[in-house]
């Protein structure tokens, strides 16, 4: 990767940008702020989601930028209360209007919970039928909620959007997903700040003059993995956006991905049933 621009090719053919801006726990005129900066600086993919509660103000936001439509990316989600056929039709309509889009780039289910996905789903697809969203995924699901939507779907989701950072590197559910031609995208990836005092991580940056948290980033990307870090801080934003002039070798990401201890820091999808 070269640009903060670049793309990645989703399994519909649809292009999205392997970066942005992530806006979980950010509201009001902060998060206006940040995604107003962060557009500024050429983020193109603005990641949201309904209980975020800031939809409205990220709209606005993308409205006031002036850039063109079909340059940017935004990504919504559907919440657990609201999951089910009818509840996520609605749902929809709702996140659409707060947002000022009449279509939606990506439309995630944002946990899988218990059995409602499978309802919720096939809203997803009417939604994409009908042209009112670009991509449809997922968010949090492991390898067995996937297996289950594939008995009783065609579409395979364009993106699973999970917790993934180098101490919880997700081997498995990340080979699978790219068998299966889903995108991984990661959020939380710089653990929320807790690996900044890491040695392997801060040698690795002295050595090329970045950051620790430029160097989880570079790792990020040279892993494939679509990359949303959330900040709402214009120097951070910056700093974030700054890891297209350099290069992880073989033996950096190695080390780096050996660092995985199976530490989530959010909650297990397998135990947040509703």
């Amino acid at each position: 990767m070269k640009h903060i621009a670049d793309v990645t090719i989703l399994n519909n053919g649809i292009a999205m940008p392997r970066f942005g801006l992530g806006t979980y726990k950010a509201e009001g005129e902060e998060v206006a702020r940040a995604v107003a900066t962060a557009l500024e600086l050429g983020y193109r993919s603005i990641d949201t989601a309904a209980v975020y509660g800031n939809e409205e103000e990220v709209g606005r936001s993308i409205a006031a930028s002036g850039i063109k439509r079909d340059d940017l990316f935004v990504t919504t989600k559907v919440w657990n209360s609201d999951q089910g056929y009818d509840e996520t039709l609605r749902a929809f309509e709702t996140s659409s209007k707060k947002l000022g889009l009449d279509v939606i780039d990506l439309y995630l289910i944002h946990w899988p919970g218990t059995d409602k996905y499978k309802a919720t789903w096939c809203a997803l697809e009417r939604l994409y039928a009908e042209g009112r969203v670009r991509a449809i995924g997922v968010s949090n699901f492991q390898i067995h909620h996937l297996e289950e939507l594939r008995k009783d779907s065609e579409t395979v989701p364009a993106v699973n959007q999970v917790e993934l950072h180098p101490r919880f590197i997700q081997k498995e559910l990340h080979d699978y997903c790219a068998s299966r031609q889903i995108q991984i995208e990661a959020w939380a990836p710089l653990m929320k700040g807790r690996l900044q005092d890491n040695e392997l991580l801060q040698g690795i940056a002295g050595k090329h003059g970045k950051t620790v948290s430029q160097v989880i980033l570079r790792w990020g990307l040279q892993n494939g993995i679509v990359i949303i870090p959330k900040s709402v801080t214009a120097s951070r934003i910056k700093e974030n956006s700054e890891i297209f002039d350099f290069e992880l070798s073989a033996e950096e990401l190695a080390a780096i991905s050996g660092l995985d201890a199976g530490e989530r820091i959010g909650s297990d999808p397998d135990k947040l049933l509703f």
